[in-house]
């Protein structure tokens, strides 16, 4: 890391960028009622009379700043601007590079909400050691997408050490409880990979290797496949659990995050370490039929946006980016992750991430605003590290734990005592 980039003295401490959005201004406004008093913040985007009015209806005073996402310079200029830049502007393979490699320029520290496997691997590839060198951490996914899962590992891991229990072995996080709509900028973002694997068709081994995010495929382990869209029983996973579980709709993304952490820790989680996420199907006689029907429903959901006719069928119903539930359904919305492991030593430990609020929505809001707030604010207790392209556990995390915790949110890790 060079010099000038250990003394960082800027005007602000956070950008929101895509402020007028809907998540972007649903995370403004947790920022103006939970940041940490005398926290610099400014809004940002491409409309100045339409982030004055979120300014208005927040309350604040803060500054608002004009970017449009093409607009290299202005984007430059506002990565300069602040300590940490958050972006809630997607698809982010389409509106998101330059800014991510003008904060990794920069030396300025970045938060996203990409679930975008292409998009992570380009940044990657573009930013990471321009962002060693100047000490920026470029954190990508610091939404549903990919914090129960980064996070629900990590602690896991912790307590796993924290025990002398040996490494983890074969993992599996199960959504066992979720009430929520589906992002419009989730659809948006996947017809735009797609759009991207048809025009080139390399791309394709790209977004389907489990170690699509790996620093360096070559040294990573060869554990076999591992597929994304799996059903299971829920004894197969652990003794408690009951009924079926189907594909999570999330899993080709996070669980290539999770890897990510692994391989930058060194593989400390375990050289065996096999990880995978499905969801509850619920305990019914036909669950089962219902966990088959997800796994189809989601192959065919790919498959129908691929394809230009059905695609056009597909955008008269599916949500449309900046759409989103109105405050009621947002408040009564809710998840919970569980996570469950054996370790090297066949001991058995659990982990849970639980929160309250719309997964992709309210929930979302906190944990990108809390993601800025422990980069900008608490630089002491953030994981060592140089910079880089980082994940929500390596470039964050026990300052983003704690601050969730602080915030409401369930992560607890523990052994299950036979």
């Amino acid at each position: 890391m060079s010099d000038q980039a250990a003394v960082r003295v800027r005007d602000l401490d956070i950008v929101v960028y895509g402020a007028t959005g809907f998540v972007g201004a649903l995370t403004a406004e947790h920022l103006a009622r939970h940041a940490n008093p005398g926290t610099r913040i400014a809004l940002a985007g491409r409309s100045a009379e339409r982030l004055e009015a979120v300014r208005t209806r927040l309350g604040v005073d803060w500054p608002v700043l004009v970017a449009d996402a093409g607009d290299e310079p202005a984007v430059a200029r506002l990565a300069a601007a602040a300590h940490v830049v958050i972006t809630t502007v997607g698809p982010y393979a389409k509106y998101g590079r330059a800014l991510a490699h003008a904060c990794a320029a920069a030396g300025t520290d970045y938060v996203d909400l990409t679930g975008e496997v292409l998009f992570a691997r380009a940044s990657a590839d573009e930013n990471h050691e321009l962002a060693r060198s100047t000490g920026a951490r470029i954190v990508h996914s610091c939404g549903f997408d990919s914090i129960p899962s980064d996070l629900g590992v990590h602690v896991l891991w912790q307590q796993v050490q924290a025990d002398g229990a040996g490494e983890l072995t074969d993992t599996t996080l199960v959504v066992t409880s979720m009430k929520g709509g589906v992002s419009g900028g989730t659809i948006d973002s996947m017809r735009h990979q797609l759009d991207e694997v048809r025009k080139h068709p390399e791309l394709r081994r790209v977004a389907q290797s489990p170690y699509s995010l790996s620093p360096a495929r070559a040294e990573e382990p060869d554990l076999g496949r591992q597929d994304d869209l799996v059903t299971l029983r829920g004894p197969e996973v652990d003794p408690s659990l009951r009924g079926s579980l189907a594909p999570f709709v999330m899993a080709s993304y996070n669980t290539r995050v999770v890897r990510r952490s692994n391989a930058l820790r060194g593989h400390a989680y375990g050289r065996a370490f096999r990880y995978r996420e499905v969801m509850s199907a619920g305990t019914s006689p036909l669950s089962p039929v219902l966990a088959a029907g997800i796994k189809v429903g989601l192959g065919a959901l790919v498959v129908g946006l691929s394809l230009p006719p059905t695609r056009f069928l597909l955008d008269r119903i599916l949500p449309k980016p900046g759409d989103g539930p109105d405050e009621r359904a947002r408040e009564r919305g809710h998840f919970t992750t569980d996570l469950f492991t054996t370790t090297s030593t066949g001991a058995r430990y659990t982990a849970r991430v639980r929160a309250k609020g719309d997964p992709g929505y309210a929930a979302t809001a906190v944990m990108l605003g809390e993601s800025a707030l422990a980069l900008a604010l608490d630089r002491a207790d953030l994981p060592a590290a140089d910079g880089g392209v980082l994940t929500p556990a390596t470039g964050i995390g026990d300052a983003l734990v704690e601050r969730l915790r602080a915030a409401g949110m369930e992560i607890s890790a523990r052994r299950i005592e036979h």
